[in-house]
């Protein structure tokens, strides 16, 4: 390591370590706890606003591996209280979730308890994968011990398997990727290569080796893996320069390509749209939406999730307000609202969906929504609930779709996604492998603040670049904006507002290799980190074999 460098690391430490000499010595077993909680909450204010932060905020975590003093238990309690910080600070806004359920009728004691209850499991549901992630290091290293280069990259593959399993599930949002969007669009392009999972792999790798140069200045020792605070710098700047060679492509949209999309920001408090009086509301708003954009010369329309809360019917389509205006004005509306499973019939379940409205008077085109939120749109265990209470139960689990959707258009098939489902990845990159030319996003977020708008629009942003789509997202009350495929927004609206606005987007049909391959990086990284460790244990038992008589 250069002089210089080796006496910066060597004063931060130093720092730390001059306040905790003047106190008791058993404040010192502080200095790893209040270390996590630090790294944690930096970790949970790095999305949308400190997108920095998130380049050091691991290193407590990889610390806790140096520390060979503490037990697994302590270990792993350690990586919770991180997990904790950092999920509880990023979705504190999940709290907000009070509001509909004092509307919906509970007393304010029993809804601030639900909703602190939904905080906390999802929050305790984040921590797992931090748990989760040292849990398998620590099992690793008794299996065998690795050290320098080869512990940062297990623990990357390692920490890329578990956000990767965590994906496949019902709750997630805070992977470590989202933390650089919206802002840091350089590194967000390293997604276009292997998906979200490339930016996580980067941030995982970099606090591993600043976590490094920590410990080998602590013990003013070097290891086989030497000058990681050198390695750190260079890999963070050789990332963003890869990421400024992706960003700096031509977009090329071809002109006979272009749409012009209208969209409806109607803010309507779901409160109010589930009444008669506002169901009434939500047609006039859409409605005027609808005709006021088709005179500004949209060639599409689209609307919010679950912009009108009455079920479509099948036998009455004709008569439909909308569709009567489709037909009438010939131009397209994908309308968000409920529709049963079997449309045709009008029978089953309702799902989430978007209608693709038609000037031939016809749905052309369905989405109905894939991953439906917990306790809002389904009831975890609810055939085991519906025995035990019956009628007691206040509603009825929506249906989800099928992986296999594709929504058509009047103009190509689309990626779409409604609301929740910005944040999983695969939704998006599976339709576009299967011809979708742009991607929409239809959401509600009422009756959340703009924070976690802003974190919603963030995630949409990655969806953008990730498969180099044009990316329209509408909401019921913000944030609606218009993402390209490098991950500018060219128009964001403010939360609240009632509003429509038209923009032209162009219809791509180019594939990333994300697209292509899918997420090649996280087997690549554990196939590498196998042969890594097993050369160790080879290089282990060649020098017992040396050392013998």
């Amino acid at each position: 390591m250069r002089p210089q460098a080796k006496t910066a690391v060597r004063w931060i430490d130093n720092q730390l370590n001059s306040w905790l000499d003047e106190k008791p010595t058993h404040l010192k077993s502080f200095k790893p706890l209040a270390a996590l909680i630090i790294g944690g909450l930096l970790m949970g204010l790095a999305p949308v606003n400190a997108w920095p932060l998130a380049w050091i905020a691991l290193v407590p975590m990889w610390g806790l591996l140096h520390r060979t003093q503490l037990t697994t238990r302590q270990a792993l309690i350690g990586a919770g209280i991180w997990g904790l910080a950092y999920h509880g600070t990023a979705l504190s806004w999940i709290l907000w979730w009070l509001k509909p359920l004092l509307w919906m009728g509970l007393p304010w004691i029993a809804g601030a308890l639900l909703a602190f209850f939904a905080w906390a499991f999802i929050t305790v549901w984040g921590a797992a994968i931090g748990m989760a992630w040292m849990g398998l290091m620590l099992a690793a290293n008794r299996w065998q011990p690795v050290s320098g280069w080869r512990h940062i990259l297990l623990g990357t593959a390692l920490w890329c398997a578990v956000e990767w399993v965590w994906s496949k599930g019902p709750l997630y949002w805070t992977s470590l990727s989202y933390t650089q969007s919206p802002h840091n669009l350089l590194v967000l392009h390293l997604a276009q290569l292997a998906g979200p999972i490339t930016v996580t792999a980067a941030i995982v790798a970099v606090n591993g080796m600043l976590a490094e140069a920590l410990w080998q200045s602590e013990r003013k020792s070097r290891s086989k893996f030497s000058n990681p605070l050198v390695w750190s710098f260079a890999l963070f700047i050789s990332l963003h320069v890869i990421g400024f060679g992706l960003y700096t492509q031509p977009l090329a949209d071809a002109p006979e390509q272009a749409l012009s999309v209208g969209l409806i920001q109607g803010n309507i408090p779901t409160s109010e749209k589930l009444t008669n009086q506002g169901l009434q509301d939500s047609r006039r708003v859409y409605l005027s939406g609808y005709e006021d954009l088709v005179n500004q010369g949209a060639d599409l329309v689209i609307t919010p999730e679950g912009s009108i809360s009455q079920p479509w019917n099948s036998f009455t389509q004709s008569q439909d307000l909308f569709m009567r205006s489709v037909v009438k004005n010939g131009v397209p509306l994908l309308l968000g609202t409920f529709a049963r499973v079997d449309m045709e019939a009008n029978q089953g379940k309702l799902t989430q969906s978007l209608l693709m409205l038609s000037p031939e008077e016809k749905v052309v085109g369905r989405y109905n929504k894939i991953k439906l939120v917990p306790l809002g749109e389904y009831l975890p265990f609810e055939k085991v609930l519906r025995a035990v209470m019956g009628p007691l139960l206040p509603w009825a689990s929506l249906a989800p779709g099928s992986f296999s959707q594709q929504l058509t258009t009047p103009f190509g098939p689309v990626a779409a996604g409604i609301c929740y489902e910005s944040a999983f990845t695969t939704i998006f990159r599976d339709q576009v492998s299967r011809g979708g030319q742009l991607i929409i996003t239809a959401s509600n977020n009422d009756p959340y603040p703009p924070r976690q708008m802003m974190q919603h629009h963030a995630q949409d942003v990655m969806r953008a670049i990730e498969n180099d789509r044009w990316e329209v997202r509408v909401t019921n009350t913000g944030i609606s904006g218009v993402v390209d495929p490098k991950g500018r927004s060219h128009w964001i609206s403010a939360a609240g507002d009632r509003i429509t606005h038209q923009h032209t987007v162009y219809r791509r049909e180019s594939r990333t290799p994300y697209v292509r391959w899918g997420d090649w990086l996280t087997p690549l990284l554990l196939i590498s980190a196998g042969y890594a460790t097993s050369r160790s244990i080879s290089a282990t038992g060649n020098t017992s074999d040396s050392q013998k008589p």
